[in-house]
């Protein structure tokens, strides 16, 4: 793998290695198949992928506010703030990682965020089971947490935000 890491929009083609992606990680996340993945970057603003040598090596999906997505960690934000960027989800592969592609799709995300007028980043992360390397990455970048969710009897989230301004 050459280290020349290109940031793209995703594209149908880049779906099967987002799925892989997804499942290789599912237990920080929530299972995808091609027909919610599909639905879900109908609804997106931003579904950006990391490619090396034409492998899907990270990706990124985030919502603005106003769409309709069940998700409730998006729910809650859509609630309590009117600019913000939801990160739903975020990968990196085994072989992207220690390349600082989260920062770099974090930041590319921050760009399009503000040039559509918003002033956030948010997300979560499991506080239970505790995600420690969410959780330390998060710190690092600069978030802070905004409130706590309980779902389901065996999950809490951390809600996260991170001011662009």
């Amino acid at each position: 793998m050459t280290d020349m890491v290109s940031i793209v929009d995703a594209v149908p083609e880049h779906f099967p290695q987002v799925l892989e992606l997804n499942k290789t990680f599912v237990h920080y996340l929530s299972p995808l198949d091609i027909q919610s993945l599909t639905a879900l970057a109908k609804v997106a603003d931003y579904f950006r992928v990391a490619v090396v040598d034409e492998e899907v090596i990270a990706f990124l999906i985030a919502l603005y506010p106003g769409v309709e997505y069940a998700s409730p960690n998006y729910v809650w934000f859509d609630r309590e703030l009117d600019d913000f960027a939801y990160i739903d989800r975020i990968v990196v592969s085994h072989a992207g990682q220690g390349k600082s592609l989260a920062t770099r799709l974090y930041n590319d995300l921050g760009l399009m965020a503000r040039a559509s007028g918003l002033n956030k980043l948010t997300c979560e992360y499991n506080i239970k089971p505790m995600n420690e390397g969410s959780a330390k990455f998060h710190e690092r970048y600069g978030f802070q947490e905004v409130g706590q969710q309980q779902l389901g009897d065996n999950k809490l989230v951390s809600l996260q935000a991170y001011s662009l301004e």
